[in-house]
């Protein structure tokens, strides 16, 4: 268009038109910042769907971990329970004079048999259940599953070495069901682990300066 048609039109033309062009620069900013705001809503949503994975997948192994420790202790209480029938037979076997099983007939040597093969069947039952005994004499002291009833004087082994177990102990799993009650080595000579952190050679140099 020319200037002498510019120059024509009226002014409510020359207003319209550049109320148009505005309109038309307006548009483009506002479709810029629609985008930016869009685009900021999309990392919203993907930062905010990875965090509900993330939460999703640490549920999963914590309900698949007490599963799995439902399955290996839900028998604790009930063998905690069956150990003690199983002490009392021990006792029993244990209370027989050995002369007595020497000398007895056949029936009363059939019934210890019997009492033992119980004992045996009982703790081979729990064993399959995941109950270990714990016999851990010769074994260094673990206060986790020992536990320390009295301290024997023995030079021949290194001290807090299990010498002597008065009742055997039992866990299931990686627990204790009861501990070993056990005697302990006192003195006698340093673990390799204890030796490393011997003293080294005086300096003498050292003494002076200080």
């Amino acid at each position: 268009m020319s200037d002498q048609a510019k120059d024509e039109r009226t002014p409510e033309e020359i207003e319209a038109a550049e109320a148009s062009g505005e309109r038309a620069e307006g548009g483009v900013d506002g479709d810029y910042e629609a985008l930016v705001r869009l685009l900021k809503e999309n990392e919203e949503l993907k930062d905010r769907a990875l965090r509900t994975a993330a939460e999703m997948e640490n549920l999963r192994r914590r309900t698949a971990r007490d599963v799995q420790d439902a399955r290996a202790y839900a028998v604790a209480n009930f063998a905690r329970d069956m150990l003690s029938v199983s002490d009392n037979l021990r006792r029993a076997l244990d209370a027989i004079p050995a002369e007595a099983k020497a000398g007895g007939d056949a029936g009363f040597k059939s019934l210890i048999e019997g009492v033992d093969l119980t004992e045996r069947a009982m703790l081979s039952a729990l064993e399959r259940h995941g109950v270990k005994k714990l016999a851990p004499e010769g074994e260094k002291f673990d206060p986790n599953f020992h536990q320390a009833i009295f301290e024997v004087p023995n030079p021949e082994v290194p001290a807090g070495t299990v010498v002597q177990v008065v009742q055997p102990g039992y866990s299931i799993g990686e627990r204790v069901l009861r501990p070993a009650m056990v005697g302990v080595a006192k003195g006698g000579p340093k673990t390799a682990a204890e030796a490393k952190v011997e003293p080294g050679p005086v300096n003498e140099q050292a003494e002076k300066d200080a």
